[in-house]
């Protein structure tokens, strides 16, 4: 089994892995490939949600894996149906119970919007933040943030929150590179996570991504992940196939240039890939 330990330091002090294990709905589990994810390639960062609908299956691989819970770091994330005080301290306690642990490494507000009606989403974010805020006191999650927040949001959070949130999770891929937001982030002390690392397999095929896999001797998946991490992103791709995932933990072992990452860099469309079936970003 190979080790990897490149981790980036949240603002509390805790080290978060770089490189992490996604999951998600429609198909995005397989128990047998988290365990060898766990067991035979070192992973030891899962990154799951309530939404997924995997956390009870997430447990059991866990167990079965056989790696104690002081060597993981477990993700998962709050639903905008559970925002508010009292069923997010509700949400998160059934999320640790559905995962089979006391305590949740890194708890997510999962969107910016929240539905909930004759409520702006500003009151409820802040409504809901405070309820995470006293979990993590209670040591309930080591650590708290958010996902797909744009500035906009964090700058209310700036002026609502007791603390900022230790990381903001949010599509970054070649094709969808927020640099703006990445640098506020950064600016504010929040670190930055980066899901989709490969555009859903879209970067694969591109003639820069296969032109740099064929100079470093790598596959396209290795370069994109490389990169990503590489410009301090914390990545978790996803795969269900034993393989891939091996070969996505195998980006510890060379460097891109600096020329190789700025080609990357200039692949930048502004292209996402993830959208919910109601409106987001609105508020």
């Amino acid at each position: 089994m190979q080790h990897f330990s490149e981790d980036v330091e949240l603002s509390n002090r805790l080290k978060i892995p770089i490189l992490g294990l996604g999951t998600s709905h429609h198909g995005g589990y397989s128990h047998d490939a988290v365990v060898y994810a766990l067991r035979e390639c070192g992973v030891r960062h899962i990154d799951t949600a309530k939404r997924y609908g995997c956390e009870e299956a997430l447990s059991k691989s866990i167990t079965e894996s056989r790696v104690p819970r002081d060597e993981l770091w477990i993700t998962t994330k709050l639903w905008p149906q559970d925002y508010g005080y009292q069923s997010a301290k509700e949400a998160c306690r059934a999320s640790c119970a559905r995962l089979g642990v006391e305590y949740l490494d890194l708890y997510l507000m999962h969107w910016p919007d929240c539905g909930v009606p004759a409520r702006s989403n500003r009151d409820v974010r802040a409504e809901t933040w405070r309820a995470l805020e006293e979990m993590c006191d209670e040591g309930l999650c080591r650590s708290i943030g958010v996902s797909n927040f744009l500035i906009r949001h964090l700058e209310e959070m700036k002026e609502d929150a007791g603390v900022m949130p230790h990381v903001n999770q949010v599509e970054f891929h070649p094709f969808q590179q927020p640099w703006r937001l990445v640098e506020f982030c950064r600016s504010e002390g929040v670190a930055f996570g980066g899901y989709c690392p490969l555009a859903k397999g879209q970067a694969l095929n591109h003639p820069v991504i296969v032109e740099l896999a064929q100079k470093y001797g790598r596959n396209a998946s290795q370069v994109c992940i490389r990169w990503s991490i590489q410009n301090g992103i914390i990545t978790i791709p996803k795969s269900t196939k034993p393989d891939r995932i091996l070969e996505n933990c195998q980006v510890f072992g060379f460097t891109l240039s600096e020329e190789d990452m700025q080609s990357i860099g200039r692949l930048h469309a502004d292209k996402k890939l993830i959208h919910l079936s109601y409106p987001l970003w609105n508020g």
